[in-house]
């Protein structure tokens, strides 16, 4: 029995339509599209989640651990508000309160150290060279920093 094809059909079938018993390449092809999308995406995702946290990683330690933790909260509540808090704190920068807070309680520590009955400590006299002899000048205790 020879099998004849129907006088409508056409002679020639294009390339993506698969013939009998063949693979699909139109549909491969496409699912080959399909996976590399996805994972493009899904890069793309990772990296705007992630926007955040590159930016905050130049601040104080204190900053970057809350925007990391905004960024953590927003991926497993899928609420978008922690990450938008975590970007905006990511762009503000914070002012540096310990260093000047630091350097009061050291003042403090040393004010309370001098007891009020007893005289201060003279510090070390430390000889300059001037004209008149015997004269000498008190040594310097070190830098301070003011704020």
């Amino acid at each position: 029995m020879t099998e004849q094809m129907h006088p409508a059909a056409p002679h020639h079938l294009p390339f993506f339509i698969p013939g009998p018993g063949g693979s699909d390449p139109l549909m491969v092809a496409m699912g080959i599209f399909l996976v590399a999308t996805v994972l493009w995406v899904g890069t793309l995702y990772w990296k705007l989640h992630s926007l955040p946290e590159r930016m905050a990683h130049k601040s104080q330690k204190l900053q970057f651990e809350i925007v990391a933790v905004l960024g953590l909260i927003s991926l497993f509540t899928h609420m978008h508000i922690f990450w938008v808090a975590g970007l905006l704190l990511a762009l503000i920068d914070l002012p540096d309160f310990s260093t000047p807070m630091r350097s009061i309680a050291d003042s403090v520590e040393r004010i309370a150290d001098a007891t009020p009955g007893t005289p201060a400590a003279e510090p070390e006299a430390e000889s300059v060279p001037r004209r008149d002899s015997d004269v000498r000048a008190p040594a310097k205790e070190g830098v301070h920093n003011h704020a």
